[in-house]
Parts: structure tokens; C-alpha cells; sequence
């Protein structure tokens, strides 16, 4: 898993018996979830590898579009990170704020994602304060 690939940390297999995990085109094997997240490879032309589902019971899970390295996609359902809070849904808000403003900034999408999330972790962030010293960020307080 690339550095990029952040936004795939801490999700865990919805059913661990869905591994082993074989690929249908070339027959590579993927033991664990950790495996496959990490030998397979983003959705190409920039579409996203998550997809939220909703199961008949009503349990929010993340369905994960990730390509073998023979370029056949696979899938497979992850638990759901998001917090539903009152809280979540405010830092949801922040930040969808912050990175709109980062990317009026012209600042990587990528990036931008990062340094907003190691800023809710309390991380300092040199680019975040050089590029948002001259922005009004009292809108998203």
C-alpha cells in the first residue's frame, strides 16, 4: 500500500471468512484483508475504490474496488469507519470545508486529505499553516 492509500487504514473485513481471496483471471491469492489492500492496486482514472452500501438490516459497510496486478478488479465488503454521531457528522463538515478550501488553493487532493486528517489528530501541518494563513477559516469552526 502506497502513501496515498491512507484513506484505506483501519478498515477491517466485514467476514474474515472471505479470505483466502482468488483472483478468477490470473489466480493470485490474497490470504488476508491486509494482503489485499496492499499487493492490489487503486481504481485507474481516478475513480474511487470505496463505495458505501447499506445492508438489508440497515448496517453501513464500504465496499472496497481494488485491481489484482493482472488488472482484473475484485471486491470485497469492509466494516464501516464512519462515525454517525452528532460529532461525526461536525467534523464531516470541517473537514469538507477545509479540503474545498485547499483545493481552491490548488493544492493535491491527496495532500490535502493528509494534512486535514493529521490537523484533526493535533499533528502540526507547515503546509496547511503557510497556505491557510491568509484564509479566513473561521467559517469552519
Amino acid at each position: 500500500m502506497t502513501s496515498v492509500d491512507n484513506y484505506l487504514n483501519g478498515l477491517t473485513a466485514l467476514i474474515n471468512s472471505s479470505f483466502p481471496k482468488t483472483c478468477r483471471l490470473c489466480g493470485k491469492v490474497y490470504h488476508s484483508a491486509d494482503q489485499f489492500l496492499a499487493e492490489t492496486e487503486n481504481m485507474p482514472n481516478g475513480r474511487s475504490s470505496l463505495k458505501q452500501a447499506i445492508e438489508d438490516d440497515g448496517t453501513v459497510i464500504v465496499e472496497v474496488f481494488r485491481n489484482c496486478s493482472c488488472g482484473s478488479t475484485l471486491m470485497d465488503e469492509f466494516n464501516s469507519r464512519r462515525d454517525n454521531s452528532e460529532h461525526g457528522q461536525m467534523q464531516r463538515l470541517k473537514f469538507n470545508k477545509l479540503l474545498n478550501i485547499l483545493l481552491q488553493q490548488q493544492v493535491d487532493i491527496e495532500v490535502a486529505r493528509t494534512e486535514i486528517l493529521n490537523l484533526f489528530k493535533g499533528k502540526k501541518s507547515d503546509v496547511l499553516d503557510n497556505l491557510l494563513k491568509n484564509t479566513n477559516i473561521k467559517e469552519i469552526q
